[in-house]
């Protein structure tokens, strides 16, 4: 069943892929298809059998479409903006703390506003955040969870 899910996922994503248009700019088709992926990993949490296909397959098309729309406007420097607030929000920021970026050149913005950080089973020290992003006035948010890498930075990881 595991190697169904990942062949579902793997699926979605290359054809979501393949459904791009001339149009979409490298960032709009990398949004697409990280966000299928993640939309695919996400819907795959749910469900059972062939409900949990029909949930890969809700997050994949939910995935592709927010993250076309996120990626079309949020540039290099939106993403350096949102990595810098993002780590130094999650090492260092009190929970419940929003911080905030802004790219003074898109007017692209963002928050992040980390949880209480605590100890996974293995011994990680993981944070739940809520995170929102605005691109062109569309505002989209998320929640996630981070945890700190060996070498001090932090990944989202999946929940």
């Amino acid at each position: 069943m595991k190697m169904l899910k990942l062949l579902a996922v793997a699926l979605a994503a290359t054809l979501l892929a393949a459904c791009t248009t001339p149009d979409q700019g490298p960032k709009q088709s990398a949004g697409t298809l990280l966000g299928a992926i993640g939309g695919a990993v996400a819907g795959a949490q749910f469900g059972k059998g062939k409900g949990q296909l029909v949930g890969v397959a809700a997050g994949t098309l939910l995935g592709a479409l927010v993250g076309s729309e996120v990626g079309k406007s949020l540039d290099r420097a939106d993403r350096a903006y949102l990595e810098r607030t993002s780590q130094q929000s999650l090492e260092y920021g009190r929970s419940g703390s929003t911080s905030t970026w802004r790219n003074p050149d898109s007017g692209n913005y963002g928050t992040i506003t980390p949880q209480p950080a605590y100890r996974t089973a293995d011994n990680r020290v993981c944070r739940e955040y809520t995170q929102t992003i605005t691109v062109g006035g569309q505002t989209e948010t998320a929640v996630g969870k981070a945890c700190r890498n060996p070498d001090g930075t932090w990944r989202i990881v999946k929940n």
